[in-house]
């Protein structure tokens, strides 16, 4: 089968990052329809509450893609046992645990999927290839504060704080929004916060070292508040339309203890989640049945993504010992 030959059905199609799934997908000249409730906005009215229905119209697709920021296990089961891949944009580490625990899945299931997780494991395979250090590989993410993000994509960030994650290399409970790290950021000095992203979860077992995220926006000040209130009880209760000044411009950047080796730019996250998602679907083409990550399906030369990447190190040295 080739992507022509794909039908995708989008779940959240007409939301912030559903959309922007669509339009990729249509131009890339595969057939996409988007589903919800909005009767008025949805290509096909569908309750995902009921699985029933999701199944029966799975049925319909090569591959359903979950925009709706929903984090249901047994949604994406109603999608696989018809047979249909999923693909989710979570950024979520329970539930990918959730997915990839899934039992007897007869379709494949995709994560890490998105920039945020998905770009950023990308980045960090490469740059494994060009580290010359060892110990803690440091994944940055700068999103820009001024972009009008979906709701659920805002209630995602606001309800890690006060939160607390396991490091996924010395198990410590650890504050979302805490423990700061120094990125060199197009040559700029800006201090990041761990944050509990699913990519560094996944790519610690994969690549054999520590990895850890670390999450800002454009502006100072939005990140230093973010970091602030994640000491106020309640704060992770603040409404989703609240907007911080800021441009939408993201950077993802990729660094060792000598400083950095990869990083990825470009405008508007919900766009560049929905280019990547799009792609994924491509990626998926005869993947077996069961779980899978971005990174075991395809590499980011061959996503061919339309991102400004710069590698920082050219040459592989041996690790410092």
């Amino acid at each position: 089968m080739n992507r022509s030959d794909s039908r995708v059905l989008v779940l959240g199609g007409y939301g912030a990052v559903g959309i922007h799934i669509m339009n990729e997908l249509r131009s890339r000249g595969i057939t996409a329809h988007s589903a919800g409730r909005n009767v008025e906005l949805a290509d096909r009215p569908l309750d995902i509450r009921n699985y029933d229905d999701v199944g029966a119209e799975s049925k319909n697709y090569t591959a359903v893609i979950n925009a709706t920021g929903a984090e249901d296990p047994h949604l994406a089961a109603s999608a696989i046992g018809s047979g249909t891949t999923w693909i989710d944009i979570t950024a979520t580490s329970t539930y990918i645990d959730q997915l990839a625990a899934l039992p007897t899945p007869t379709a494949p299931i995709i994560a890490s999927v998105g920039i945020a997780p998905g770009l950023t494991n990308l980045l960090a395979v490469e740059a494994q290839h060009i580290s010359t250090a060892t110990g803690e590989l440091s994944i940055g993410v700068l999103l820009g504060a001024g972009e009008a993000h979906g709701a659920a994509a805002a209630a995602w960030s606001f309800g890690l704080l006060g939160r607390q994650f396991r490091d996924p290399t010395t198990g410590r409970s650890i504050r979302n929004y805490t423990n700061p790290r120094t990125f060199s950021i197009n040559g700029t000095p800006r201090r990041l916060y761990r944050t509990d992203f699913s990519d560094q979860h996944t790519l610690t077992p994969q690549l054999g070292r520590p990895a850890a995220t670390y999450f800002g926006t454009d502006t100072r000040l939005a990140t230093t508040l973010l970091a602030a209130a994640t000491w106020i009880p309640g704060a992770r209760n603040m409404p989703p339309s609240i907007h911080f000044p800021g441009s939408d411009t993201w950077i993802l950047t990729i660094e060792d203890a000598d400083g950095p080796l990869l990083s990825a730019t470009g405008q508007s996250q919900s766009h560049a989640t929905g280019i990547v998602a799009a792609r994924a679907v491509e990626a998926s083409i005869g993947a077996a049945a069961g779980f899978h990550h971005l990174t075991e399906l395809t590499t980011l030369a061959e996503l061919d993504l339309p991102f400004r990447v710069t590698k920082h190190r050219l040459s592989h040295a041996a690790p410092k010992i």
